[in-house]
């Protein structure tokens, strides 16, 4: 397969694309994985559709873009791939992973680069579809005395808010990531700010009274959530989004319980946000 061959089809303005002609499941050339790369950059999230993975093809692609992340919190179903996160829901579910809208492990010290989500099985009625929003657009829409505000404060993330006991599993003792992180971050590649805050992970903003930083927090949740920030997936079995977490949030609709949804995810290793 030459490199000619990716075509990257544009989704919305402002995120989100669709890779044409790449077989994920056969290493990428150097053309290939740049055209591949640059989508990236410039769409947010991209998507992939027909592909047939193995757990090693996965986690080969992941690595392309970087070391693998081990998640901190979630149980190893599949033990000898750590690197590997189940995400599933089925009758039995109490919840799904993605619920509302975030950057994954936005509480570790260096926050993940990107994930990279493999679905084979769906909801056989539709349903299921993530929600990707553009977090520099997020940034830049804000009012001018909003952003003054903003820039320069730095936010309290924590798992414990999140994770603690969220697995079934006996997590007592167990000690969740915590750190803190620019309210607005620099993309260490493309160099533009964009908002770095969300519902399931952030606690409050350094140095503020809590109604102070409740408030602020809840105007910026809000003004994440703005339909014309985001793009909406429609997953098919072996479909394939790969989004980049310093730049993009992302939410997974749940609205077809007691319907079976099943598939692997890959986790990027990043950096500390500045």
């Amino acid at each position: 397969m030459g490199s000619q061959s990716i075509a990257v089809r544009k989704l919305t303005p402002s995120i989100g694309a669709e890779i044409l002609g790449a077989d994920l499941s056969r290493p990428l050339d150097q053309d290939q994985f740049r055209t591949v790369h640059d989508a990236l950059m410039d769409h947010l999230v991209i998507f992939f559709r027909n592909q047939t993975l193995s757990v090693e093809q996965h986690k080969a692609f992941g690595r392309r873009f970087g070391k693998l992340h081990v998640h901190p919190a979630a149980p190893r179903e599949l033990p000898e791939h750590p690197e590997i996160f189940v995400v599933r829901a089925d009758d039995a579910s109490e919840h799904v992973a993605g619920e509302d809208w975030h950057s994954d492990v936005s509480c570790d010290a260096e926050p993940p680069m990107g994930s990279i989500l493999y679905l084979t099985e769906i909801p056989p009625d539709g349903g299921g579809d993530t929600l990707f929003a553009n977090m520099y657009l997020a940034y830049e829409t804000l009012s001018e005395p909003v952003r003054k505000l903003i820039d320069g404060l730095k936010a309290v993330h924590s798992g414990e808010q999140y994770y603690r006991g969220r697995y079934g599993i006996d997590d007592s003792g167990k000690v969740f990531p915590r750190s803190e992180h620019p309210v607005v971050r620099t993309h260490p590649v493309t160099r533009r700010k964009a908002l770095f805050v969300n519902r399931m992970f952030t606690a409050h903003i350094v140095g503020l009274r809590k109604n102070e930083s409740d408030a602020i927090l809840e105007m910026l949740y809000r003004h994440i959530e703005t339909p014309e920030l985001a793009v909406r997936f429609k997953w098919r079995p072996n479909s394939v989004a790969f989004w980049d977490n310093r730049c993009a949030q992302h939410h997974a609709v749940w609205d077809y319980y007691p319907a079976k949804r099943y598939g692997h995810r890959v986790t990027i290793c990043g950096d500390r946000p500045y």
